[in-house]
């Protein structure tokens, strides 16, 4: 690693896009590089021309990104017995030793490690993510370990692999390129991935009349202002607007008979169902004219070249998985995937979600898109970390909620946070505070000093982030970048798989773990691929370093540029019988419809400059003043029912909890459902935390929560509901520790 002025190329640590960004320390001619507190070059961002999926675009977060680097910045380890004493520093030797003795001494008393969980991050480099599961899956035994991807990709995980047989988007975004038909469902593209949006409008701007828009969204946000359709559907009705869509194709005969007959299992079933969603019964269900029902279905057609996009608003839902499979079912109707322009494209939330799954970073994952139930993948990988037959157990370990469900009845001793910030970003915050405080050690590792599930932890790790620690990234489109590091870690930070490697080797597996880089670890991580969908055993730090980013599957003996673009071109699927599954359920709509006392529904999302929970977007200063506050949406007709004026507080109240927001009157909301963004936690000055309103139910099959959708009742507001005041003494306790490290 160099300090000189020169330029680095990496991926932005930011949103599923995986953009490129090359780095630039700022240097006047003939003086010294400018530096921040720990010496570190001040780097600037801009777009990487060179990275083959973003072409040098970025959007504001990722040009400044730089600002970011070391503001705020959790410098040393810190330790507390109980949630009400102040924390004091401490040795990295004695906070790796209180966590192997937590875990050693909870093994002892409960006879195994079910009590010990780690729930990790998308933000994770991909050998973060794997050195996490071989430490816990391997090395521990217990499944326990889940990440913020399961608020976040898992409903997409899950409907990939009941359609088409695993997971893995089988599109890339050269498709945006072709398509014919860009449907859009449940993704606020133009604010949550803006890159990608522009590519679209550009090809429409040089090219009028080559692709048309569809947005289905209850909003009217800047992604649907753009479209050719917009559909303005009711909360929680996607699922019969797909179904509808497949009615209508059926009775112009625009499915692919063929394609059906030779590549497709359970047609029978869908056929069944989407006969019984006539354009009448939709309509009604959707709360959208039939008409516009009708356009939408007439572009979903055989001939046509159709990519769907598609993103939380479709897998925070308790039909999450049932809603994606009704997207991938109109794809299999009408033969449009595996080709160019064509495809179920799932966008994901964060920059390496896609690598996490690929390391078997969910509960029930092993690495290589291997499943903890299947006999034959324990095996496999049992053999690759040289352990004993039968150490991987075969039960799926708790799931994100599981986990917070598991500290409520004193069942947790050891959870440990990392990379992410559950204390904004879960369902009924009110409640996951209280389990917090019912487990004997929590651990956070965290880059920055004061987030606000640090108020909550016992012990907190400083924690190398993107930019000190080398690793690797994939993005939406399965292409795998190489990010180095380029600065200095922060104080006594370190990287994940490091302490991960750590605490391995001091439980006893010093050859698992005997780790010398991350490129040793990525090296390990690849032969788990080897022969498996997202196969990139071809790939290593050098190559990614030496040749730029590259797309999976890239086997070994793949060359740079040679890679496929798409799955399934051979329209042979990853299922047994090779055939895709059509998979079908009857829409159940939301799980908490609005009812008298709460009459209206509240969705959440996202602002285009903000990205969750503003640990790291929130110190820049330019991006604040994009949005200064939250604003609670509500339509004019329901802001003069319910005496509410714009620019005035609001009372927003759940069955879970009540908050404040400034009222923001729009007709670019549909009546009867308001929106509120889901960034401000209770650290912020304008705290209003979302999320505490929002239910806990889930999707049975990918345990995805319903974060889209909860009933709520909004009145006048007489004060700003502020945090309780136990919560405000350890938030002023922990800043006053903290002061000295902030910079």
């Amino acid at each position: 690693m160099s300090d000189g002025p020169r330029s680095v190329r990496s991926q932005c640590p930011y949103c599923g896009v995986g953009c490129g960004l090359e780095l630039l320390p700022p240097a006047v001619k003939g003086q010294a590089v400018k530096r921040d507190a720990e010496g570190n070059p001040m780097w600037t961002a801009r777009g990487d021309r060179q990275h083959p999926s973003s072409l040098g675009q970025v959007c504001i977060k990722g040009a400044t990104v730089g600002e970011t680097l070391a503001r705020g910045r959790l410098r040393q380890p810190l330790f507390r017995s109980s949630l009400e004493d102040n924390f004091a520093p401490i040795s990295w030797d004695d906070a790796l030793g209180r966590i192997t003795d937590q875990i050693r001494s909870s093994v002892s008393r409960r006879g195994n490690a079910d009590a010990i969980a780690m729930y990790g991050s998308g933000q994770f480099h991909t050998e973060d993510y794997y050195l996490a599961q071989k430490l816990l899956k391997g090395a521990l035994g217990t499944n326990n370990f889940d990440a913020n991807s399961r608020l976040c990709m898992s409903s997409a995980v899950a409907g990939y692999t009941r359609s088409l047989g695993s997971d893995g988007p089988p599109c890339c975004y050269e498709d945006l390129d072709h398509c014919s038909v860009a449907f859009l469902i449940g993704t606020n593209t133009a604010e949550c991935h803006p890159v990608l949006f522009q590519r679209l409008l550009k090809r429409r701007k040089r090219n009028p009349g080559s692709v048309k828009i569809v947005v289905v969204d209850p909003r009217r946000t800047d992604t649907a202002k753009a479209a050719d359709i917009h559909l303005p559907i009711a909360p929680g009705s996607d699922l019969a607007l797909l179904h509808g869509i497949a009615h209508l194709v059926l009775r112009e005969n625009g499915q692919d008979a063929t394609f059906i007959d030779d590549h497709t299992d359970n047609y029978d079933a869908f056929f069944d169902v989407a006969a019984r969603w006539t354009p009448r019964r939709v309509a009604r269900f959707c709360h959208i004219p039939e008409k516009r029902l009708r356009e939408v279905a007439a572009l979903f057609h055989r001939r046509e070249t159709v990519l769907s996009l598609w993103s939380m608003g479709v897998n925070q839902r308790r039909e999450g998985t049932a809603v994606v499979g009704g997207l991938i079912n109109l794809h299999l109707l009408t033969g449009q995937i595996g080709k160019p322009g064509a495809g179920p494209f799932s966008l994901t939330g964060q920059p390496n979600a896609m690598g996490g799954r690929e390391a078997g970073g969910l509960s029930h994952l092993l690495p290589g898109y291997r499943l903890v139930t299947n006999t034959d993948h324990r095996a496999d990988v049992e053999k690759a970390w040289n352990l004993p037959a039968g150490r991987i157990s075969a039960k799926p370990g708790l799931a994100a909620w599981q986990q917070v469900e598991a500290m409520e009845r004193g069942e947790l001793d050891l959870w440990w946070v990392a990379a992410t910030n559950p204390l904004v970003s879960m369902p009924d915050l009110d409640r996951v505070k209280a389990a917090m405080g019912n487990c004997p050690l929590v651990v956070v590792s965290e880059a920055y000093a004061d987030s606000e599930t640090s108020h909550y932890a016992h012990l907190l790790l400083p924690a190398a982030q993107w930019s000190e620690k080398a690793g690797a990234m994939t993005n939406s489109e399965r292409r795998v970048t190489y990010c180095p590091a380029f600065r200095r870690p922060f104080g006594e930070s370190r990287p994940d798989w490091d302490v991960f490697a750590e605490v391995g080797r001091r439980l006893g597996y010093a050859k698992q773990f005997g780790f010398e880089s991350a490129a040793e670890v990525y090296a390990e991580f690849t032969t788990l691929t080897a022969g498996r969908l997202c196969d990139v055993s071809g790939l290593s730090h050098a190559l990614l370093n030496n040749e730029g980013p590259q797309q999976w599957p890239f086997p070994r003996g793949c060359r740079p540029g040679t890679e496929a673009k798409r799955l399934y071109c051979d329209q042979h699927f990853a299922t047994p019988s090779g055939r895709a599954r059509f998979c079908t359920e009857q829409p159940l709509g939301l799980a908490e419809p609005p009812c008298d006392t709460y009459p209206l529904v509240l969705t959440v999302g996202r602002y285009l400059g903000q990205w969750h929970t503003m640990t790291r977007t929130g110190k820049v200063e330019r991006l604040q003043s994009m949005h200064p506050e939250p604003l609670l949406e509500i339509h004019p007709e329901d802001a003069q029912e319910l005496k509410l004026r714009h620019g005035e507080l609001g009372a927003i109240s759940s069955r879970r909890g009540h908050l404040t927001a400034t009222v923001h009157v729009t007709d670019r909301i549909r009546r009867g459902t308001v929106f509120l963004p889901m960034h401000w936690g209770f650290t912020q000055e304008k705290a209003c935390e979302a999320n505490t309103l929002m239910h806990d139910q889930a999707c049975p099959v990918s345990k995805q929560p319903e974060l889209k959708a909860c009933a709520v009742i909004v009145a006048p507001a007489v004060s700003v509901v502020k945090p309780m005041e136990q919560e405000k003494g350890r938030l002023d306790g922990l800043r006053r520790l903290l002061t000295p490290a902030l910079r």
